[in-house]
């Protein structure tokens, strides 16, 4: 669930970005409704993605709940991967100034799906070039390009399509 605090520039924002909070029209949208879980499968797939670009000597940084520019808009998303190139771009930042190269949003019973869909079309019109939408409580995860959207259940792999290549993790396992 998201709540609304009063407004600040956008310049004061990516300044001094409150943690926990998105920058929307305007608005400061403080992230709630984190539950055990939904935190759990978070603290998951940071591992699992740290623990596969060590692995396979890829490179890049792996991120939790971390300002970046959309649209016009600043989000944090729950987890998020950004390639080699861009770590050295941007260094130590307080705001990625463009949406990360992977983004996992991990949803909760209180998002509205149109809110979650708008992320994620700001996330890939930004930069971004792959989003997956965990879904705990149906046990989906739902991967979106640019070009594509591939739904995977329960008794699944989901797997990477354009960013962190050759990551795969068992549905049933991420979401535990």
């Amino acid at each position: 669930m998201l709540t609304t605090a009063p407004t600040m520039s956008l310049d004061a924002f990516i300044q001094r970005p409150p943690e926990h909070t998105e920058w929307v029209d305007g608005q400061l949208i403080e992230k709630k409704g984190v539950t055990a879980k939904t935190g759990r499968i978070q603290a998951k797939l940071a591992y699992y993605w740290r623990t596969h670009l060590l692995n396979s000597n890829q490179g890049g940084e792996v991120y939790v709940e971390t300002p970046c520019r959309t649209t016009d808009r600043v989000r944090c998303p729950d987890v998020a991967y950004l390639t080699p190139d861009l770590v050295a771009q941007h260094g130590d930042f307080k705001v990625l100034p463009q949406s990360f190269s992977l983004i996992a949003e991990v949803v909760s019973p209180s998002d509205e799906a149109e809110e979650v869909f708008t992320k994620v079309r700001e996330y890939l019109t930004s930069g971004g070039a792959e989003v997956w939408l965990v879904m705990p409580e149906s046990q989906w995860v739902l991967v979106i390009t640019p070009n594509q959207q591939i739904l995977y259940g329960p008794e699944q792999t989901a797997a990477t399509q354009q960013a962190l290549p050759g990551f795969t993790v068992a549905v049933s396992e991420l979401i535990a």
